[in-house]
């Protein structure tokens, strides 16, 4: 697995998913055990819903433990006022529409916001790549399936 480049905030956030996942454990085993009490267990879904909840729950943790296990958390103290990185929410201008659009660059455990009026782009992603360590002020260019994309970046926010 490659390494994954996450804000403090983004890794908190793992580490508290995590933690609700591992403290939710006993109240599984306790509607295993209670679902178990009521008898065959060949026909009881109440068992064996409990044991699918269980199994989720663990692949959950597994995978959460495994993605810890390869990230690095971006240090941004030392980055420019000026410069779009890891975090930073960032106004660009379309500069083949005239559309105004803010994005926030995030890391791989990035989520997305639907309700929010800030698209959240992975800094992997072509957008992400082309805007990190761009300055404000700068124009680049993105490409992208629809064709090459020009923004000017305006401000960080």
């Amino acid at each position: 697995m490659e390494t994954q480049l996450l804000t403090q905030d983004e890794k908190a956030k793992l580490d508290a998913e995590l933690k609700r996942l591992i403290n939710y454990r006993p109240t599984i085993a306790k509607a295993i055990a209670e679902a178990r009490e009521k008898g065959d267990l060949k026909e009881n879904a109440d068992y064996h819903a409990a044991r699918d909840e269980y199994a989720m729950n663990e692949s959950r943790i597994k995978n959460l433990e495994q993605r810890l296990r390869h990230v690095t958390v971006v240090d941004t103290s030392s980055v420019p006022d000026d410069m779009v990185f890891l975090g930073s929410t960032v106004k660009v201008k379309d500069l083949n529409t005239g559309d105004f659009e803010t994005f926030r660059i995030v890391g791989e455990a990035g989520k997305i916001d639907v309700d929010s009026d800030i698209m959240e782009v992975s800094a992997k992603s072509p957008l992400g790549e082309a805007l990190m360590r761009a300055r404000v002020g700068a124009t680049v260019n993105v490409s992208a399936p629809r064709g090459s994309i020009k923004y000017e970046i305006l401000e960080l926010l």
